[in-house]
């Protein structure tokens, strides 16, 4: 009766080894490719003229052109983060930023990030630019 019932646990052990959650998902992963397409500024009402842009992919700074590889688990976030930055005596500064599911990527998927910058002072205080990153993402 006890070999029976050894034989049954051993096999039920084995069986929630094989099949448990966490071994399943430490063991997918993805290499998913971001790639800043461009940054563009596509309307500008008087705020400025010298500007400081930057993006980055979960941490990791992109040039315009530019692409970072990252190795992420099939649960993970790709967090895209646009700013622009007005230069002048007192700097105006817009941000924007979204998180994608890395589930939720096919191939390849594009993404823009618009970056609005309100200008603080002066005559033109009030007025706005606009900034478009394009990022594409593909996962292989």
């Amino acid at each position: 009766m006890f070999k029976k019932w050894a034989n049954v646990l051993m096999i039920l052990s084995l069986v929630f080894a094989v099949c448990s959650p966490t071994s399943y998902a430490a063991a997918k992963t993805v290499k998913v490719t971001v790639t800043l397409v461009s940054a563009e500024l596509v309307e500008n009402n008087s705020v400025g003229n010298e500007w400081a842009i930057g993006a980055s992919v979960n941490g990791k700074s992109l040039e315009e052109g530019s692409s970072v590889t990252l190795n992420l688990k099939s649960t993970d976030t790709v967090k895209l983060q646009a700013n622009a930055e007005e230069q002048d005596k007192i700097p105006d500064l817009g941000s924007k930023s979204t998180n994608v599911k890395v589930p939720s990527i096919s191939k390849s998927i594009n993404k823009t990030l618009s970056v609005v910058v309100t200008e603080n002072r002066g005559r033109y205080s009030g007025n706005t630019a606009t900034w478009e990153f394009k990022f594409k993402i593909s996962k292989k």
